[in-house]
């Protein structure tokens, strides 16, 4: 999908005069600390770069805004508003994730039963230097078999043991159905039951299409598209204990994880741009389209139930990506951890208007 950008003011951003973006300027801070890891902020296709971040990053750190006008202040300084649109399409589109809480053990028993992997050692990232013709050039993961580079197994044939007794676990969950969604999420808080506690995040996957399961029940009548939520799938999964996994195993896409220290509980898991989220705050984008730090202004004037009913109009940081956002105006919103976060995260799915903020050094790119 092609990105069509339009230059707008920021008087043009519904609800810019009341939204307080102080929390993006320090996520954006927290960025610049990170800016070192280069391929995780390469520029996507729109054309912002790490360079053109970089004022705005490194006067983020330097000094936190006193109050709400002036971190707005901050945005009218460094950054020129654009709408941004996929070519032939009016609007843009967000759904919400959130990290899980889930109880595992570190070792297996009747009980834990499911094993939440860490990255095997024969899993080949791929580009285009070494991907076979034979392998579709949408994955970005391969499996190495001997001399030559074959497609991963898939969520099928690991859950049926093609990874068993390798050493790659790093604990069992209690439920097959919250594992399952902690790999759509891919990240999760661990408790143990000694009490103790861990993070996982996305470690890297084996590279299939990811298949929403949720399509399949609409397509087959299951549950109704108008009302189709998170909750309504899970609910789904567990009346049909016998047809769970041969549904679950149609999204073939399979995650592998590490594991991380719990660290700060008010910020949410380390995401794809080396940072923790910030709840209501951080956005998944197409990391093809859009570049990692880059702010954007969301407005959704349906969605309510994120802002205490208000129309959602606020300025997010992008910080994460994931296989299902696809387009230059399609976020996934962070709604934070644990379960309240997952019952607002599964019911996000609204229509929005997406507006980037380009950094004022690249703005004559753009048509200013």
């Amino acid at each position: 999908m092609r990105p069509l950008v339009q230059p707008v003011e920021f008087g043009d951003l519904p609800g810019w005069s009341n939204d307080d973006p102080t929390e993006i300027v320090a996520a954006m801070a927290r960025c610049a600390d990170h800016v070192i890891h280069v391929k995780p902020y390469r520029a996507g296709q729109l054309g912002v770069t790490v360079q053109d971040l970089m004022p705005a990053l490194n006067a983020a750190r330097e000094r936190a805004p006193a109050d709400a006008g002036e971190a707005r202040r901050f945005f009218e300084k460094y950054f020129r508003p654009y709408r941004i649109s996929a070519e032939g399409e009016a609007d843009g589109f967000v759904t919400g994730y959130y990290e899980p809480e889930i109880s595992v053990s570190r070792k297996a028993d009747s009980r834990f039963r499911y094993p939440i992997y860490r990255r095997p050692d024969d899993l080949v990232d791929l580009d285009e230097d070494n991907r076979p013709a034979s392998i579709d050039p949408y994955f970005a993961f391969g499996r190495a078999q001997g001399a030559d580079i074959v497609e991963y197994f898939d969520r099928h044939a690991i859950e049926t043991g093609a990874l068993a007794g390798r050493g790659l676990e790093i604990a069992y969950a209690e439920s097959k159905v919250d594992l399952f969604f902690v790999h759509i999420q891919g990240a999760a808080k661990l408790v143990y039951p000694d009490g103790a506690r861990a993070r996982i995040t996305y470690a890297a996957k084996t590279g299939h299409r990811f298949t929403p399961i949720g399509r399949i029940l609409v397509e087959q009548g299951a549950l109704a598209r108008e009302t189709v939520t998170m909750e309504s799938i899970r609910r789904w999964l567990r009346l049909h204990p016998g047809e769970a996994d041969e549904l679950m195993w149609r999204n073939r896409s399979f995650i592998f994880f590490r594991e991380l220290p719990v660290g700060d509980e008010t910020l949410g898991p380390v995401a794809a741009a080396k940072v923790p989220l910030s709840a209501g705050r951080s956005l998944a984008v197409d990391r093809l389209i859009h570049t990692f730090g880059t702010p954007f202004f969301i407005s959704s004037p349906t969605l309510l139930h994120l802002t205490g009913r208000r129309p959602f109009s606020r300025l997010m940081l992008a910080q994460d990506t994931g296989s299902a956002i696809v387009g230059p105006a399609r976020g996934d919103i962070f709604t934070g951890s644990g379960q309240m976060a997952g019952d607002m995260a599964g019911s996000v799915r609204h229509r929005a208007d997406f507006f980037v903020l380009i950094p004022v050094t690249a703005s004559e790119r753009y048509g200013r």
